[in-house]
């Protein structure tokens, strides 16, 4: 598929201020507001005839809008190229589109009253309009189920997250463990402008959560494993564990959002790219293997006669 052609920086941020009005992100009455943010960041003047909202506006793909932009922006020596550079300078651009953290939790919760699916649509379609979750580079990762003799199992490929930028990798060597934001899941990234070796992070936002009394927050994982995938994260810095707190926090949860499942994986020594310095669970509205498999054996707690529990082992019968 041929990119869309842009005749001007006017052109391609119109068109991207017009995708904002339609989208929800923004109202019509910002569309000023937002040209001039963009071209702010793009250093651009626009020609004196230029009028925000009259310029007609080409319906093309975000992917394009944000190519056209940033291939302009590296021309003309505003960035850098590369793929952490590129990264770094669109979600500033989506930055100037994404409503404000408060804007979002209010949305979020006067929707929760009436339904907490809706909130959570609401939510997720954000992270998704914003560019912070890349669909059409989701778009790319490769999934499917395959049969096994232990049942059906998900295969997931994913493709994507960035290859790494070499200039990334020789920042975060030169770069003390101490840095700020001291992990990618401290909710202090709300709004951090990154660098090249730390994505940036203006398009994310954060839902306040009240877990067993203490305060943790809801987010979206950019690179979505499965639908929806969430990550629900402590507001303190400390590593992960599970004890009977844990239960409780996850039980809570989703008995606040009872279409989504929840989980920890701490305690394990292998558990491939999660970071284990960040009390953090994970969830989303998929249903798992583990779900689906048959229970071999009913677990009896007694006093507990409303929880159902078993246990699974050894292969199907099949």
């Amino acid at each position: 598929m041929e990119k869309a052609a842009f005749g001007s920086v006017e052109d391609a941020v119109a068109c991207l201020v017009g995708y904002g009005v339609r989208r929800g992100l923004i109202p019509c009455e910002e569309e000023t507001y937002a040209s001039n943010l963009l071209f702010d960041v793009m250093r651009y003047e626009p020609a004196a005839s230029f009028v925000p909202g009259a310029t007609e506006r080409l319906d093309a793909p975000l992917e394009d809008v944000l190519a056209y932009l940033l291939d302009d922006a590296v021309r003309r020596g505003v960035t850098e190229d590369g793929i952490a550079s590129r990264d770094l300078f669109d979600t500033r651009l989506m930055g100037c589109l994404t409503p404000r953290p408060g804007q979002v939790i209010s949305t979020f919760w006067s929707l929760f009253e009436k339904s907490p699916q809706l909130a959570t649509d609401y939510f997720y379609r954000l992270a998704c309009d914003s560019d912070y979750i890349r669909t059409y580079r989701v778009a790319r990762d490769r999934t499917w189920v395959t049969h096994t003799r232990y049942g059906d199992l998900d295969i997931t490929i994913n493709l994507s997250k960035p290859e790494k930028d070499p200039r990334a990798i020789a920042a975060a060597l030169k770069r003390g463990a101490d840095s700020y934001p001291r992990c990618l899941l401290c909710r202090e990234s709300e709004g951090y402008a990154g660098r090249l070796d730390y994505p940036a992070r203006q398009t994310i936002r954060l839902i306040p959560l009240e877990l067993a009394g203490e305060r943790w927050f809801m987010q979206y994982s950019p690179y979505v494993y499965y639908n929806e995938h969430c990550i629900v994260l402590s507001e303190r810095h400390a590593p992960m564990r599970i004890d009977r707190m844990t239960f409780e926090r996850l039980l809570e949860f989703v008995g606040m959002f009872p279409h989504y499942t929840i989980g920890s994986n701490a305690d394990l020594p292998i558990v491939g790219g999660s970071i284990l310095t960040h009390e953090h669970y994970q969830g989303g509205r998929y249903t798992f293997a583990m779900a689906r498999a048959d229970v071999r054996r009913k677990i009896e707690m007694p006093g507990f006669d409303d929880v159902d529990a078993g246990s699974w082992s050894g292969p199907c019968r099949s």
